[in-house]
């Protein structure tokens, strides 16, 4: 791996050689537009966090025409106008799927041009995606098998590229032939498995620069086990362990949550696995989540105490880096600031 360039990714990867937490913000295109989503970036990094992301999606959770408004503009193309518009922070999709929209030899072109653009601050975070993404592209939706079988043939392509190796070969579901970058990065670009169960979380040890998953207070740390497991037998140190939640801030609670409630549908866990690719079919598997269950899920306050709280019962889990995806569609800048004010300084006093 080459020099890092950049003195955010630096501090990233100097908060885990000391036992240090990175914080990041999620910023999500299924309900902003991207020149929002860009000035969103622009303020995370004012606020101090140390890494930025967005979703890659082609359809929201929600159906529009019966809830609140909805976008879904390319996470790529968004990502490097991100990169322009900031000048340190990390950044990168969380997280893209690669069973099907997006071909692995592609998709490691896209890491490190991102990366080439943006020296010392590329990431790539991958999964195996949701059908409302895909099958709109032409997916035949596969079961969870061939999922995790798609995703881990396609990430063995990935890795190979950013490596800087010259790939061939014939698998399942892809092909590469004489693939390699032409334009390689000093600097080898991470990448991330996005894991909500064991046998993805092996993947991961195995193939993955780390592990990447929601903060759920029973399921990560299954998956965190599973991870450092795999790790070890394949004679690997562990890479990051990323935990993932959701966070809402208003000028009052009861506002922070009627302004969320359509992220409903990410806590339920048939959207993942499940063939559903109907948006209002998916948004209306939130009934599904009683507001309790989402507030314990999310960090839905008005009050900067409660979010820097349930952040350290995450950060106790054994996570290295935590993301937060802001979903506040009633005050999204707000909530970044409110966290650049009072919940991050808290957090690293």
């Amino acid at each position: 791996m080459g020099i890092v360039e950049s003195v955010r990714a630096v501090m990233w990867a100097r908060k885990r050689q000391q036992s240090e937490v990175a914080y990041g913000v999620a910023l999500g295109h299924e309900r902003f537009g991207p020149r929002e989503l860009r000035d969103q970036a622009v303020e995370a990094e004012r606020a101090g966090f140390d890494i930025v992301c967005c979703s890659d999606h082609l359809a929201p959770w929600w159906d529009p025409v019966t809830g609140p408004p909805a976008h879904c503009a390319s996470a790529w193309v968004w990502l490097g106008a991100a990169g322009e518009a900031t000048s340190q922070i990390s950044l990168g999709p969380a997280v893209s799927a690669i069973v099907h929209r997006y071909n692995p030899v592609v998709m490691a072109q896209q890491a490190a041009t991102l990366e080439l653009m943006n020296p010392g601050r590329a990431f790539l975070a991958v999964g195996s995606g949701e059908a409302m993404n895909e099958v709109p592209a032409g997916l035949r939706w596969p079961p969870p098998a061939e999922q995790l079988a798609r995703t881990e043939e396609a990430l063995e392509i990935i890795a190979g590229m950013l490596n800087g190796q010259t790939v061939t070969r014939e698998g399942r579901y892809f092909r590469a032939e004489g693939a390699r970058l032409y334009d390689v990065p000093p600097r080898r670009v991470p990448v991330y498995m996005s894991a909500f169960g064991p046998k993805a979380a092996a993947i991961a040890g195995r193939l993955a620069d780390g592990v990447w998953t929601l903060a759920h207070p029973v399921k990560a740390p299954r998956v965190i086990a599973a991870y450092r497991k795999a790790c070890e037998e394949a004679g690997r140190e562990p890479g990051e362990i990323i935990l993932q939640g959701i966070i809402a801030a208003a000028e009052t609670d009861d506002m922070a949550l009627e302004s969320s409630r359509e992220w409903k549908p990410t806590l339920v866990d048939g959207n993942y696995a499940g063939d559903i690719s109907d948006p209002a079919q998916v948004g209306q598997t939130g009934d599904e989540v009683s507001d309790r269950k989402y507030k314990m899920m999310a960090i839905v306050s008005s009050d900067p105490a409660t979010h820097v709280r349930r952040l350290k019962t995450m950060r106790a889990m054994g996570a290295t880096a935590i993301v937060v995806m802001n979903v506040s569609g009633a005050d999204p800048m707000g909530t970044l600031r409110l966290y650049g004010e009072h919940v991050l300084p808290e957090l690293r006093s």
